[in-house]
């Protein structure tokens, strides 16, 4: 009685077996669980095609990037350290260092300023930048920027290059072995001589950007309207009447910035295992911004009360006043804890201000190929395993 068993053909069908005397039966498409969750969520497929056109960017911008440093590099040939064309580039990745980083701030530099010279002028940065869009448009919270650009690129060209320079030169004076034993003396010497030349470059348009700043309405609308106004009233003098403190202010700052950095890009290399060679360009200029950062908040803390007498002198001094006597007087009127008005805003500022400086000058430094700052290169019987 064959009819009471069910066929071959049925027992397949129901148990889904995938022989069939022998003859493997066709199986569905394989799906991955990617593929399944883009079927029961179309918006994974909106995402992922937003991942793959983004990393197609990324290796584009990245082929573009190695092409333009290739072709820099063959231009500039092959650099030599320490030669008069590595202290070239290094004066340029200064250059640009510091004057986007300072143009890039001067929102918070502007009300940094103000407060500096009136500590009730504004409660804070937002209540502040709210105030001066008001009354000067978008454009009044960038007010100084011109002057912040020419004199900062200035005193960058001169700092990196002139650091670079003078690293060596102390180096070679004294020799390898007491450079690498006295190596933060080495790097506080060329960081003071450097900054040194660099601030007389800067202090004429430091002091037209502080006035300009401080003065409601500005006093000139442009960097060399404001430098003709300067001369024409106080002579050349009026330019530089701020040199002094503003050397009271950027040395100790300078070696902080660059003695720092360096000793603690060479802990973070120290802590981390291998060698500083092994780690790629974007580790090295993560390590830079990190660096940087950290090295920023002591350079606020060290030159603030500097910083607060340079922006009272170029708006409060009187004409034919002693730089002693205007500060001696205007200490009287603020006080001790007045040197320190304005301090968290610098310290946000100057932070994130260092950090971006040595991530752009490194970032130069790998764009020429040319190896990134940080520490100093041990003896070879004490390199580290």
């Amino acid at each position: 009685m064959p009819f009471f068993f069910p066929t071959q053909g049925t027992l397949s069908g129901v148990f889904a077996s995938h022989v069939l005397y022998g003859q493997p039966s066709p199986r569905p498409p394989s799906r991955n669980s990617r593929q399944g969750r883009s079927d029961m969520f179309s918006a994974w497929s909106a995402v992922d095609d937003v991942k793959s056109k983004a990393g197609q960017l990324s290796a584009e911008a990245q082929k573009e990037y190695t092409k333009a440093s290739q072709t820099a590099q063959a231009k500039a040939g092959t650099i030599e350290l320490y030669s008069p064309t590595y202290y070239a580039a290094c004066t340029l990745g200064g250059l640009l260092a510091c004057g986007l980083t300072h143009t890039a701030v001067t929102p918070l530099d502007l009300v940094k300023c103000r407060r500096q010279v009136d500590s009730k002028m504004y409660r804070g940065n937002f209540e502040a930048w709210g105030k001066i869009s008001r009354a000067e448009g978008f454009r009044g919270i960038y007010t100084g920027w011109s002057p912040t650009f020419f004199g900062y690129s200035v005193q960058g060209a001169f700092k990196y290059g002139g650091y670079e320079f003078f690293k060596k030169f102390f180096s070679d004076l004294v020799g390898e072995d007491v450079s690498y034993r006295y190596k933060t003396s080495l790097y506080l010497a060329a960081s003071a001589s450097a900054e040194f030349i660099a601030d007389i470059g800067l202090c004429p348009f430091e002091a037209v950007k502080v006035r300009m700043q401080t003065t409601i309405p500005p006093f000139a609308s442009g960097t060399f309207i404001g430098i003709s106004t300067i001369t024409g009233k106080e002579g050349t003098a009026g330019l530089f009447k701020g040199l002094y403190p503003l050397w009271g202010r950027q040395i100790p700052y300078t070696m902080m910035k660059f003695a720092s950095f360096e000793t603690i890009v060479e802990a973070i290399y120290g802590y981390l295992p291998g060698k500083k060679s092994d780690y790629g360009k974007g580790a090295q200029t993560a390590v830079s911004f990190g660096g940087g950062y950290l090295a920023g908040i002591l350079c606020a803390i060290v030159s603030h009360p500097a910083d607060v007498m340079v922006s009272k002198l170029n708006a409060n001094r009187q004409p034919g006043e002693a730089s002693l006597a205007a500060t001696g007087r205007i200490y009287r009127n603020i006080g001790f804890s007045g040197l320190w008005n304005g301090l968290p805003v610098r310290i946000v500022m100057i932070g994130t201000l260092t950090g971006l400086q040595w991530m752009i000058y490194d970032s130069f430094k790998i764009f020429m190929g040319l190896p990134t700052t940080g520490g100093a290169a041990p003896p070879p019987n004490k390199e580290k395993a």
